[in-house]
């Protein structure tokens, strides 16, 4: 791992107690939180300065840490998602009643991700579940790509900056609908 030992441990607790922390992903980093916790999750609302409205994503390690999350899909489409799973491509899925509202905001889908990043699978995996995730950037300013871009505009923000690398995408990841297949973002 890119990061130190306690650096991760750090991002750890922070996730199991209510924190928000920042970390590599595909293509930028993320700003992400237990989808367990609304403290939590208001709290990175209101560090991106988001409108609760817009939703947010989660992410995973495996396809079984979302499932409590998705309704069920035929076996073609499941089939057509799981292939691009994992890797930097997310699905806005039917969602069940588990979802909180501030995650889903004003749509009845959630959108999710199994990333292939391998901080973001420690950290799902560890965490023992999926991350609320979303770009580290304040609602209408370029997303951050690397960790002295985070510290510089959320340090005192945050209760843990996982440096590391994020992946070779040059935007953020693109979002299609998982009933249609269609492009969402």
């Amino acid at each position: 791992m890119p990061f130190s030992t306690e650096n991760y441990r750090a991002a750890l607790r922070a996730l199991m107690n209510d924190g928000v922390i920042a970390y590599p992903t595909e293509a930028v980093y993320g700003l992400g939180c237990s989808p367990f916790s609304d403290k939590a999750v208001q709290k990175l609302l209101a560090i991106k300065q988001r409108d609760v409205g817009k939703g947010l994503i989660l992410i995973a390690a495996n396809f079984a840490q979302l499932g409590p999350f998705l309704q069920p899909l035929s076996p073609e489409r499941l089939t057509s998602i799981l292939a691009t799973w994992p890797g930097p491509v997310s699905w806005a899925w039917p969602k069940t009643d588990k979802v909180p509202a501030a995650i889903h905001g004003e749509w009845g889908s959630v959108v999710v991700r199994v990333s292939a990043h391998p901080v973001v699978q420690q950290l799902c995996l560890d965490f023992g579940g999926p991350l609320v995730s979303t770009s580290a950037n304040r609602q209408g300013e370029v997303p951050c790509r690397t960790a002295d871009e985070v510290y510089a505009c959320f340090a005192t923000d945050l209760e843990s900056i996982l440096v590391g690398n994020v992946g070779g995408l040059d935007k953020p990841t693109p979002i299609f609908d998982a009933l249609t297949g269609k492009v969402v973002r």
